[in-house]
């Protein structure tokens, strides 16, 4: 058995979360009758995924779940860990790339009103940003990750640079530019790489075609017809406006030695439409149940979030896993749809089935965010929400 397929049992054990009762059979005549385990709660499963914070890999845990088949609230960890105050669950955090979920409403929403096209060229609407040599590429492909625009050059290779370069301010056109003065990584439409730069582009058509800025955009037709009044984009402050637990991350410290060090304070430029949102589990899971509903983006665009393309990923050759601003697991045996975050310090998630029978909002002040493998304590929760991947 491979090791990330042992963990993930171990998890399931551990929660009591595995599919379904399970059934002790009789082996002889004289074994004891067969016996029914049930399976626990959602209260005890979500509890159990959360419990002992602060822990090696999270410092706090924000959770809600809801929907047709239960709801469950609950916080774990501290506020920061020099007080070692209960964390706030009202706290304010950074969503990462959930952002991706409120940008790709915006445009399907400016698509339904027929003042963007999803097959147009994204250059027919920044023919002075985009260079011919991207001149195919469409605004639904720069949605789907599926356009072949490399990243943008960041300055640094390492937390520590990242870390001493957080204050950096970053032009949503300048990285565009760096982006698109490399060669392409594939042809428009003809595999898929989950990258920032699309959402970039993205938001600057929403500029283009409104006259207006794309956080005014979104907060005219998502945050206030919604009443998510804790959610807003920090622009260039670097700071968590209103109450917020400390963020951490694991990294090499001023004296040589590796610890955490608090990163809530940290910029976000350089992800901007693609990244920088900030908001609660509250929010979010209000967010999430008229996303799902059909009360944010409506009619048959709303299908575009619920298509994958067919083609396959750039790495790893597996399907494609992601739609125009969600990605779509199988998870207990079932699809779920959702979208994952994260930003130094933090990590985040929204994600439903379908047809919104259980929906889950998560924030996990993760001390090793932005890594290769999913936070421990995220994916205890994920697990206990749903079941096992496959």
């Amino acid at each position: 058995m491979k090791k990330s397929a042992r963990t993930l049992l171990a998890a399931a054990l551990v929660l009591g979360v595995a599919a379904g009762p399970s059934i002790v059979p009789a082996t002889a005549a004289t074994a004891p009758p067969a016996t029914t385990v049930a399976a626990p709660s959602l209260e005890t499963a979500m509890a159990a995924a959360i419990a002992g914070l602060p822990k090696a890999d999270a410092t706090a845990a924000l959770v809600r779940v809801g929907g047709s088949e239960g709801s469950w609230q609950g916080s774990s960890g501290v506020h920061d860990l020099e007080s070692d105050s209960p964390a706030d669950p009202a706290g304010r955090f950074r969503a990462g790339s959930v952002t991706k979920v409120f940008t790709a409403a915006t445009v399907l929403q400016l698509a339904a009103e027929g003042r963007i096209d999803l097959d147009r060229p994204a250059r027919s609407y920044l023919p002075r940003l985009i260079p011919r040599a991207y001149g195919e590429v469409t605004v639904r492909q720069l949605l789907n990750h599926t356009h072949g625009i490399p990243a943008p050059d960041f300055r640094g290779e390492t937390v520590e640079e990242w870390y001493e370069n957080r204050f950096q301010l970053h032009d949503p056109e300048e990285m565009v530019r760096s982006a698109t003065a490399k060669p392409r990584e594939f042809g428009p439409g003809e595999k898929q790489h989950y990258l920032n730069i699309g959402y970039t582009i993205a938001a600057l058509i929403v500029e283009r075609v409104t006259g207006d800025t794309y956080e005014r955009q979104v907060e005219r037709r998502i945050l206030r017809p919604l009443r998510l009044r804790d959610t807003y984009f920090p622009g260039t402050d670097p700071r968590i406006a209103g109450p917020h637990n400390h963020g951490y991350q694991t990294m090499r410290l001023d004296d040589g030695t590796t610890g955490l060090r608090d990163v809530t304070v940290w910029g976000t430029t350089d992800g901007w439409a693609a990244g920088d949102l900030v908001s609660t589990t509250a929010d979010l899971e209000r967010f999430t149940r008229a996303l799902f509903a059909g009360r944010v983006v409506r009619g048959p665009l709303l299908e575009e979030m619920f298509t994958l393309p067919r083609v396959q990923d750039a790495k790893s050759g597996a399907p494609a896993a992601f739609s125009a601003g969600l990605s779509m697991k199988r998870l207990g045996g079932r699809e779920v749809w959702g979208k994952t975050g994260g930003r130094w310090g933090y990590n985040a998630a929204i994600a439903s089935t379908r047809n919104g029978e259980r929906t889950l909002v998560y924030s996990v002040n993760s001390t090793d965010a932005k890594g290769q493998d999913t936070n421990k304590t995220a994916l205890k929760i994920m697990v206990a929400a749903y079941g096992l991947p496959g």
